[in-house]
């Protein structure tokens, strides 16, 4: 079976090709091109592609791949809320995904940007390179002993929640579905976490009734002086909303590595380009926001997991297995 890869960058295919000879029934294209209506119509004699977080799933490309003999979409990624999956199951396609590839990969980079904003690491490292090595401005807070409020207790914020204990935090957690392995978590509801959490990380899946979740309402809610961090998806925050916050000194520090207007920037080298959307051009302008470029996952373990999932769920479907990994 061949299998055409949309958006496919070096790491990628460094990945890929370093397992894809366990997989001989399967042929491997790369592109660097994501996809789209318009580049899913350049697709021949493939039965399957495989796309990221990034692409564009939509009902009007599905009916191209479909026209285009394409009978398998492979996600990359645990999110989809890209993908129309009803029109997928209309045109006969196949969807499937990597659920849990290194939620460790994912917890570890809030905590890195909660801890950036919190020590204003991002200033320091910037100050010393031009040899200004003053302190003001520079103090942060203790973690130990204050309260993490972790917003959706999946394996990636299971496994955010662990960091923060082992910070010496004490961790409550909101979820309409209380993890039992998370035993020194207290579950409260989300007004209470708002007001009590010094730091509050997003780790819920983007739904119509998580939709900005993070909105001027529970905004006022929070603490003063919280620190607020989303590796999750940047539809759970409203973006005008966190910036009128950040205008209104509610926030010590934001650290985002989605945020609502980032399909045109994710994983593209923009450095030559004025911005065009003056959402996240207000946004990088703040010094107490750190914004990175949807890279939570992006260490060597949760790549190598990925690529043998993304795999194994291309064999499952071509020998008819159930991987439980199908989303429709």
């Amino acid at each position: 079976m061949r299998i055409t890869f949309f958006g496919a960058k070096s790491y990628d295919k460094e990945s890929f090709n370093r397992i894809k000879e366990q997989y001989p029934e399967l042929e491997l294209e790369y592109w660097e091109t994501d996809l789209s209506p318009k580049t899913a119509s350049y697709v021949q004699d493939s039965e399957a592609i495989c796309a990221f977080v990034s692409s564009d799933v939509s009902e009007k490309t599905l009916k191209v791949l479909q026209n285009r003999g394409v009978k398998l979409v492979l996600m990359r990624c645990a999110g989809f809320n890209n993908v129309d999956l009803k029109a997928a199951t209309e045109y006969g396609i196949t969807v499937m995904r990597v659920p849990g590839y290194s939620p460790e990969a994912v917890a570890e980079h809030a905590m890195a940007l909660a801890m950036a904003v919190n020590r204003h690491l991002h200033k320091a490292y910037m100050r010393v390179r031009e040899n200004n090595f003053s302190l003001q401005g520079l103090t942060g807070m203790n973690f130990y002993g204050k309260t993490a409020g972790i917003v959706g207790t999946g394996k990636i914020g299971a496994a955010m929640a662990r960091i923060c204990h082992g910070f010496g935090m004490k961790v409550i957690a909101y979820d309409m579905y209380q993890n039992p392995d998370l035993d020194f978590v207290t579950y409260v509801e989300l007004d209470e976490l708002l007001a009590t959490s010094d730091l509050i990380s997003l780790h819920c899946p983007l739904m119509e009734s998580t939709h900005h979740m993070i909105n001027i309402d529970t905004i006022n809610k929070m603490k003063d002086g919280v620190i607020l961090v989303n590796t999750s998806r940047g539809g759970l925050v409203k973006t005008d909303d966190l910036i009128a916050g950040i205008r209104e000194r509610k926030f010590f520090g934001v650290g985002l590595d989605v945020y609502e207007e980032e399909t045109q920037n994710v994983y593209e080298n923009r450095e030559d380009d004025i911005l065009m959307h003056s959402t996240t051009a207000r946004l990088l302008s703040f010094p107490n926001v750190i914004v990175t470029s949807h890279q939570a996952f992006l260490t060597e373990e949760a790549l190598g997991a990925i690529s043998q999932t993304t795999l194994d769920n291309a064999m499952a479907y071509l020998r008819g297995i159930k991987s439980g990994t199908e989303l429709n």
